[in-house]
């Protein structure tokens, strides 16, 4: 069985109103969208409730079916009926969570923080159910009897494990205090999500015309738009979402307002009242240390990463501590080019974290003659959009049509159709690029159907990529950073992983965190090469493609400041590992927690963590114990685009074949180590990534 988490399904079930409120609600009908979408036109916030209630209950009795099953346990009566089951819920779910996330507002957060607690309590109802586990470990036992398919074989042991990780092998004494932890932990979680929220939407900084000193165009626009829409007609608005915030550290001449937004950005969540979550954090931290000693392990890290590629807490402080030393001393040389540079401007004053970016800039123009701002104009973002789509047409085949008329659940999202090339539908793909106030900041991926073999058909993806980019101002469209450029190619790499899972399990479809990261993070490796850039990077005005001479100074200038983004990174993931390798059970002081452990590790001064503790959504979710996924995965990225390189063509279809068939297609079927064995034919090597990033060591 899957994991009891919602999973994204969208079904076209045939659904019976029993009653008409039921017959109102879009979730009880079958939904005759085009692609059997979600009809967002017609789901209002009270829908939701009352069908996440119908949908445990559905699912209940399709478990109590299995359980008064007079026939022993198989694998067809009790792996795969708990596989099919919870449809309905599911439904439901996909459509909500993608919501909460992308498009929220009051109502969703008041159902939220009730649905929660119970989805808690519904998935610890299946996986301590004593009898169903007594019938999923009769399977599991006789395993070498039962002749299964390896992929039959994986979802009996992600079944087994996700009982046994649950705690079904617990006494009903642990097994009570394991409920407890469970619905705190979900009450918490709803919460600090609404509190970071919140805090990030509340800060605003109104200027004026003076203090728009060094702000390139772009920004000004943006920031002009974003007051008038705030009723601050002929002032210039400034947030913490990432299209306001960090253009102003890197281009804002007044010293004092960069301090004042990256201070605003740093202290979010940390300064008392409602939105401070220090107390959260810590007791979410304490409850899982005690969640997995409940479960005969050291610490929570040991809970997480046994299911992981890494294995073990050891395996991944080791290669953190590969790339955590050549990177800070990198970085510690980046700071004494930009104290130099800072030095010329105001003499005898330390660099200070709201310096860096400013100052990383102009030593990056001195230095590359490269300006960020003068590659902006050729990405605009449709057109990025269509590299992309363009990239995996060379590489895979696909083409990409845009879906007129189909239902969206907010006017600026659009939707495309994938087929093969030969013409067969694949899936779809919705693509969600701009901030709003009821969107959480970041870029994700997520799916309303993911693809798997229902019934003995193949049930079609449909996807979606949420994402934070600059906004359109005016009559100018969408320009995005080089940064946005990438983020936008591995939003798509995760998309493309979703729409070609192959496999016939949804229970088979998920990998590892330290893994998942592989199909996105290698997309990026394109973004920037001259013959992708080829493809989509056209001025916005004339459509003249990007100068030759401009990329030659962006490549020139491709791994300054990479000590500080890989410092600034690893320092979360590090972190996070910290939080999640203690072994005590008892809340601690989640400032005096990080301030010890970022001491530890020689974190300078200037360089805060990408996320520290008071707004680190990503460890209070799914990416607790697992943040450094994102440099593992940079491993693998680096290692499978080399690839690629050794073939000595970007494009080689043999290559690209290899890589769909052998990972983007597998989903969790087989263990990710040897999917990528398959694929370079060894293991990955580090190195590649260190060259990339300019953090190889030279010989002296």
């Amino acid at each position: 069985m899957r994991p009891l988490s919602v999973m994204t399904a969208l079904m076209t079930l045939p659904i019976l109103a029993a009653d008409p409120a039921q017959a109102a609600n879009p979730f009880f009908a079958e939904w005759k969208t085009p692609f059997g979408v979600p009809p967002f036109q017609d789901i209002r916030e009270d829908h939701f409730l009352p069908a996440f209630k119908e949908g445990m209950v559905r699912q209940k009795a399709e478990v109590a079916a299995i359980l008064d099953a007079q026939a022993a346990p198989t694998f067809e009566n009790t792996i795969l009926s708990l596989e099919l089951s919870g449809q309905f819920l599911d439904r439901v779910g996909s459509v909500f969570f993608n919501l909460t996330g992308a498009e929220t507002n009051p109502k969703l957060q008041a159902v939220n923080r009730e649905v929660m607690p119970l989805m808690s309590a519904h998935r610890d109802d299946i996986h301590l159910n004593a009898k169903l586990f007594q019938r999923v470990r009769a399977v599991w036992e006789a395993r070498g009897r039962l002749n299964l398919a390896p992929d039959q074989i994986r979802l009996l042991e992600n079944s087994y494990k996700a009982f046994v990780r649950a705690g079904a092998a617990l006494t009903p004494e642990q097994q009570g205090r394991m409920r407890a932890i469970n619905a705190d932990l979900s009450r918490l979680g709803v919460d600090f999500n609404d509190r970071v929220l919140k805090a990030t939407k509340a800060f605003q900084m109104v200027l004026e015309a003076k203090d728009l000193a060094g702000l390139p165009e772009g920004a000004r626009m943006a920031a002009a738009a974003a007051a008038r829409k705030a009723g601050l007609d002929g002032k210039w608005l400034f947030s913490l979402d990432g299209p306001s915030i960090w253009p102003f550290l890197e281009y804002a001449e007044n010293r004092d307002l960069r301090k004042r937004i990256l201070t605003g950005y740093l202290e979010r969540c940390n300064q008392g009242g409602d939105t401070d979550t220090n107390a959260i954090v810590s007791r979410v931290a304490a409850l899982r240390a005690e969640k997995a000693q409940l479960l005969g392990y050291g610490t929570w890290a040991d809970f997480v990463l046994e299911e992981n590629m890494a294995k073990n807490a050891k395996g991944v402080y080791g290669l953190l501590d590969q790339i955590w030393k050549p990177a800070l001393e990198v970085a510690k040389k980046e700071r004494a080019e930009l104290q130099a540079m800072m030095a010329k401007d105001l003499p005898g004053q330390k660099l200070e974290p709201w310096d860096w970016r400013y100052y990383a800039e102009k030593v990056k123009r001195a230095k590359y003659d490269f300006d960020e701002e003068s590659v902006k104009p050729y990405f605009a973002v449709d057109a990025v959009r269509q590299g992309a789509f363009a990239l995996a047409g060379r590489l895979y085949g696909i083409t990409f049509s845009e879906v007129k008329g189909i239902p969206v659940y907010q006017k600026d999202v659009r939707c495309f159709e994938v087929k093969e090339q030969d013409g067969r539908h694949l899936g779809l793909i919705y693509v969600d690029y701009h901030p709003r106030p009821g969107k959480r900041g970041g870029a994700w991926m997520s799916s309303y159907q993911p693809a798997w073999v229902r019934d003995g058909k193949q049930m079609d993806p449909v996807v979606v990529n949420v994402c934070n980019f600059t906004a359109p101002a005016g009559d100018r469209p969408a320009l995005l950073t080089a940064d946005e450029v990438r983020t936008l190619f591995h939003e798509f790499g995760h998309g493309l992983h979703g729409l070609f899972y192959k496999g016939r399990y949804r229970g088979t479809a998920g990998t590892p965190r330290d893994f998942v990261e592989l199909p996105s993070q290698v997309m990026e490796n394109w973004a920037m090469e001259p013959e992708v850039l080829k493809l989509y990077a056209k001025h916005h005005q004339t459509g003249e493609s990007i100068p030759e001479a401009l990329v030659a100074k962006m490549k020139k200038a491709a791994t300054f400041g990479q000590g500080f983004a890989t410092v600034e990174y690893m320092a979360a993931a590090l972190l996070d590992m910290d939080w999640h390798t203690q072994t005590s059970a008892k809340p601690q002081d989640t400032a005096a927690f990080e301030k010890a452990s970022l001491a530890k590790w020689g974190l300078l001064a200037e360089i805060p963590p990408r996320y520290r503790s008071p707004y680190f959504s990503h460890i209070m979710g799914g990416y607790a114990a697992g943040y450094y996924s994102y440099i593992w995965s940079a491993v693998l990225d680096s290692d499978a685009f080399q690839a690629f390189k050794e073939k000595g063509d970007l494009f080689d279809p043999a290559t690209a074949a290899r890589f769909r068939a052998e990972v983007l297609s597998r989903g969790g079927t087989a263990d990710p180590a040897e999917l990528y064995r398959r694929f370079r034919g060894r293991d990955p090597k580090v190195e590649p990534l260190l060259e990339k990033r300019g953090l190889k060591q030279r010989p002296r």
